[in-house]
């Protein structure tokens, strides 16, 4: 394993950007930049021995300032989204941004997403930290905030770590766009999710408190299905955000398995999260991606590993509430193989 480091470039507002690549021993590659712990790329070997790069991004950092979607990016403090951008917590209520609509989403106008994070090489990695402090984008509490990015035996993993001063609501993930063919539709993507259940979306592809069965719904990934079978159903959860865009209440292990006929690319989500949210790119707009390659809608997937969305309004469902002095720990990891 290797890291090495390179400039990428200067944000609008004058501040270094550094891209880091993690080469493991089997041949493996992944770069990481240090603005919003992104992760730029990631080569992984097809059934043809050629190495793909699964992951959406950038070239540069003016795109990745100007372009919308968190391609790549570590999100919070809050990933996904707050109704109305309000909470209660110890009898206080918070307001927070709300930059989706009348929601609060990804943590706001200047989320993690924004920070240059500090870096350091660790054994197979990066580690990647910042401090947030009290009232930042409204949420209480300073919160320092530590994710290891670690490329070994063919697993990019994440390991976030945090703590606070104050009582606060954490919840963070990672905001990949993946694409196993490294371009075209993902609708011939298959894939399995091992939920039982899933949270309802409302408007605004808010949950509307009721979790119900996957059973005879377009939400039922227990036997494998392509993206594209049932993307456009009249399924009111998949319909109402133009496709996926939901959670799945993860019911086992793995929580997600991933892959392509065509590239034999198969990727394996392993959590300690409660649940993973689904993106097909429903709303990704046309535009130039790495080496000038064209992306758009439905052409690349997320599966976000989280707390349900809104669950801080939601008392009974697995809280994201960390008290002062609690540490926060979560680890997700993507593996990737080929179909034997």
């Amino acid at each position: 394993m290797s890291v090495t480091k390179r400039f990428f470039g200067t944000t609008a507002d004058g501040r270094e950007v550094n891209c880091y690549k993690i080469t493991a021993e089997n041949g493996m590659e992944t770069e990481i930049l240090d603005y919003g712990a992104t992760v730029r790329t990631l080569l992984v070997p097809d059934k043809k021995g050629n190495m793909v790069d699964v992951i959406m991004g950038y070239d540069t950092i003016e795109e990745y300032e100007n372009n919308d979607g968190y391609l790549g990016a570590t999100v919070g403090r809050f990933a996904n989204r707050i109704k109305k951008g309000k909470f209660t917590l110890n009898g206080k209520e918070y307001t927070l941004a709300l930059n989706d609509g009348e929601n609060h989403l990804h943590g706001g106008n200047i989320g993690f997403d924004k920070y240059v994070w500090k870096a350091k090489e660790i054994t197979d990695g990066v580690e990647f930290s910042i401090v947030s402090p009290d009232g930042d984008e409204g949420y209480p509490g300073t919160l320092d905030l530590k994710v290891a990015i670690t490329l070994k035996n063919g697993a990019l993993s994440f390991d976030y770590t945090a703590l606070s001063d104050k009582d606060t609501i954490v919840n963070l993930t990672n905001h990949s766009y993946f694409n196993l063919n490294g371009g075209g539709s993902i609708h011939g993507h298959f894939l399995t999710v091992n939920a039982v259940s899933f949270t309802i979306n409302g408007e605004g592809c808010l949950p509307t408190g009721e979790i119900v069965s996957v059973k005879n719904t377009a939400m039922d990934f227990l036997t494998e299905h392509t993206i594209g079978e049932r993307v456009d159903s009249d399924c009111p959860s998949v319909k109402l955000c133009g496709g996926y865009d939901s959670n799945f209440c993860l019911s086992g292990t793995p929580a997600v398995i991933a892959r392509s006929e065509d590239s034999g690319i198969v990727m394996t989500v392993t959590t300690d999260q409660p649940g993973v949210q689904l993106y097909t790119g429903n709303m990704t707009s046309d535009r130039k991606g790495k080496g000038g390659k064209t992306f758009g809608r439905r052409m690349a997937f997320c599966l976000e590993t989280q707390h349900y969305p809104d669950c801080i309004n939601h008392p009974e469902w697995p809280g994201c509430v960390i008290k002062a002095g609690e540490k926060y720990k979560t680890k997700t990891t993507y593996t990737f193989g080929l179909k034997g």
